[in-house]
């Protein structure tokens, strides 16, 4: 870690660049006030902040424990009187998954826990490159933009109903005595998991090895506005097992990622979505996306139409009609409100135009039913081949299309149809790939599709 004396910037090993601010006149410090640090999630406008702390000793010596830590304090003005509120005493932790990685963000993300006035997390701007060049690993956006954008994803959702985490955009001062200049960046306010528990009358959190399902749970009301939201935001780092059977992406082990589940009063349970700095919203799209799904089931051939479709198309695989038609009307009266907290959020210009991009795919989506009520295959027995002959399967030997895989229908030929097809249902995936059904048109019976899906 050479070389930090005199540059902030530098927290493990990433390029330096000049700060503007080469100084700070720290605030006079005063007693702990009697707020709660999930106070700073009032407010619209982001919130400016500085945090002391010895940071860089923090992320040299950090590791997957989040006990970890180092004192810090939190200086900011009230809004009311102009005067200084401090939060001294603070316990600094890194918090996060994969952002914990040295790979992925020099400048991680950040817990603050307080004795007296709890808990409220950071998510910080990663790193300093380029909004082109996305992490190799996982494709983090590692700049500034990123953690505005990610609270543009949360006040969309909340615009919407969707069940998610309170959030506000702030911008942090970090001041670390031993690497010199404070460095002054963009950053996000989050709110912490059992705040949000309180908040909504819950009891506790469900872990993720015990959560089991969505049916068995009885939390299908949370759950399907969760399945248009992640739709809609682009995000595909997330999991969530809607039945003992339910083979799309997740397991026994992991029936819930990237979502917090928690107990109810009387017995019920409660869903709430987080983590986003991986959604396309935020990043820009998934390069991934090409290597596994057919870009051409859209004529744009937009890799963040086919994100939004992919998801919202999948939710006739687990609802019925009068919930989804619901669903689609409330998310439509709604429209005018996410619009105008894309309009208002403090986004740089590149974020907001793809933020509309994913908000405009998304109620094309959903907006009528042409649009939504496709032809999918409905057959639980429908192979996928490779002529109209039916002489040669397309895929592996004995591959079946997954019912309601969504179709463009290309041509007939006696009992078959050559169609375009969009794994929505994760059939091919990764796992077990396809390269006639990612690059080209395949054949499959007729009477197995249908736009009467679910019926």
């Amino acid at each position: 870690m050479a070389g930090l004396s005199h540059d902030f910037s530098v927290m493990r090993g990433r390029p330096a660049i000049a700060l503007l601010t080469l100084f700070l006149v720290a605030p006079a410090l005063r007693a702990d006030p009697t707020g709660k640090l999930r106070d700073l999630l009032n407010g619209n406008g982001p919130a400016a902040l500085t945090l002391q702390a010895p940071l860089r000793q923090l992320f040299e010596k950090e590791s997957e424990d989040e006990s970890v830590s180092v004192p810090g304090t939190l200086t900011y003005k009230d809004a009311s009187t102009g005067g200084d509120v401090v939060f001294s005493d603070l316990e600094v932790t890194v918090r996060g998954h994969t952002s914990r990685r040295e790979t992925e963000c020099s400048f991680p993300k950040l817990k603050l826990k307080h004795k007296g006035a709890g808990r409220i997390r950071i998510g910080a701007h990663c790193g300093e490159e380029p909004d082109d060049k996305l992490t190799p690993k996982y494709g983090r956006l590692a700049n500034e933009h990123s953690p505005y954008r990610e609270a543009l994803a949360y006040r969309l959702l909340a615009a919407l109903g969707v069940p998610t985490l309170r959030s506000r955009p702030a911008r942090i001062t970090y001041v670390d005595p031993a690497a010199g200049a404070p460095l002054t960046r963009n950053a996000m306010l989050l709110e912490d998991d059992d705040d949000a528990i309180v908040r909504l009358g819950g009891t506790r959190e469900i872990a993720m090895e015990a959560f089991g399902d969505v049916k068995a749970r009885g939390v299908a009301a949370d759950a399907s506005r969760i399945a248009f939201g992640e739709a809609l935001i682009g995000n595909f780092d997330w999991c969530l097992k809607w039945a003992a059977d339910d083979t799309y992406r997740c397991d026994q082990s992991k029936p819930l990622w990237n979502l917090l589940a928690f107990e109810r009063g009387g017995g019920g349970t409660g869903l709430l979505m987080k983590d986003f700095d991986l959604a396309g919203i935020v990043v820009g799209g998934h390069s991934w996306l090409k290597n596994n799904f057919n870009l051409a089931f859209v004529p744009s051939k937009s890799g963040v139409e086919l994100e939004v479709l992919l998801q919202v198309q999948r939710t006739r695989s687990l609802f019925g009609r009068a919930e989804l038609d619901a669903l689609r009307r409330d998310f439509m009266a709604r429209k005018a409100a996410a619009y105008n907290a894309l309009a208002n959020a403090p986004v740089d210009e590149a974020g907001r135009t793809i933020a509309r991009s994913y908000l405009d795919s998304f109620y094309a989506a959903i907006g009528d039913e042409k649009s939504f009520y496709r032809p999918v295959v409905a057959k639980a027995d429908a192979h996928v081949y490779a002529d109209a002959g039916g002489a040669k399967e397309a895929c592996a030997a004995g591959d079946l299309v997954r019912a309601g895989t969504p179709v463009n229908v290309l041509q007939r030929s006696g009992g078959m149809s050559q169609v375009v097809l969009l794994d929505a249902r994760w059939q091919w995936g990764t796992k077990n790939h396809c390269d006639a059904v990612v690059n080209g048109p395949v054949w499959t019976p007729s009477d197995a599709i249908t736009s009467d899906y679910p019926k």
